[in-house]
């Protein structure tokens, strides 16, 4: 019962003592004063994602009040934030073999692949939710995608992962607005994922941000039309430094493009 070693005290010794307690008076103890007696004990076994978790219950007969150990309670609560850690330390890619390693050294269990992912699933609830939830008015939108390896179908592919961060209009505050994966930054993939965002309620007052990639640009004039676009200065600069003939200029040529975005006025810029 690795499971127990969570607690500083074994779960049969405190769900005896808060029997005790219940009961006002300890095991063989007479008192005019106790409220029922001690019946034994009930096998019961909690499913966790941990596994099957056996467990002897302390019964009582002739109470006033029925009577259930707090101690498996927190026990419960407990392998919920187990469970959540463990959810945790898959998420930031810690792989399932230190996962297994951690968890052994620190608790003496050991978990499975299968375990990890049922950990996992748990929040899958939370993740929908958060993806549903009704966006707030935004002033500014950032579109970008990045290339991740995913497995799909057994077969491990590089796909976009489409992220939407926005800019708050009542406190001018960043916010990640919505998260896609798709299988490329096709036209019809951006479609849909800013089709989504609109349908939660986005709709950019003042400017959206992205690079110049035509499926996007294709997918903002058929969802946000009329809405003012620019291109990323950070794109901008990546693609400008291909245009500079030798490595020790990139720097300089980065600083004056840069000082060109942070003028004040127009005509600073062209100035410069």
């Amino acid at each position: 019962m690795a499971y127990l070693k969570l607690f500083p005290y074994s779960s049969t010794t405190l769900c005896l003592f808060e029997r005790s307690q219940h009961l006002g008076a300890d095991p063989y103890q007479r008192n005019s004063l106790r409220n029922g007696h001690a019946n034994g004990f009930k096998n019961r076994c909690i499913e966790s994602c941990l596994g099957t978790i056996p467990l002897k219950i302390p019964q009582v007969r002739n109470s006033d009040i029925p009577f259930y150990p707090n101690a498996l309670e927190r026990g419960q609560r407990s392998e919920k934030a187990l469970s959540i850690a463990i959810a945790e330390m898959y998420l930031q890619g810690v792989s399932t073999r230190r996962v297994t390693n951690i968890l052994e050294a620190l608790c003496g269990l050991e978990v499975t692949s299968v375990q990890v992912s049922r950990a996992t699933a748990e929040l899958d609830p939370m993740l929908e939710a958060w993806r549903n939830r009704p966006i707030p008015p935004i002033s500014h939108l950032i579109l970008d995608a990045r290339y991740e390896k995913v497995r799909i179908d057994g077969i491990v592919r590089s796909c976009a992962v489409f992220t939407a961060i926005g800019i708050r209009s009542l406190d001018g505050k960043r916010t990640i607005l919505g998260v896609s994966i798709s299988l490329s930054e096709a036209e019809v993939h951006w479609r849909s994922f800013l089709a989504s965002l609109k349908k939660r309620g986005l709709l950019p007052t003042g400017s959206i941000t992205s690079d110049a990639h035509e499926g996007l640009k294709a997918a903002l004039l058929a969802v946000f039309p009329g809405i003012p676009w620019q291109r990323c200065q950070f794109h901008l600069q990546q693609n400008a430094q291909a245009y500079v003939p030798k490595q020790e200029m990139k720097s300089s040529v980065a600083a004056d493009i840069r000082s060109v975005f942070n003028t004040e006025s127009l005509l600073a810029a062209n100035i410069r």
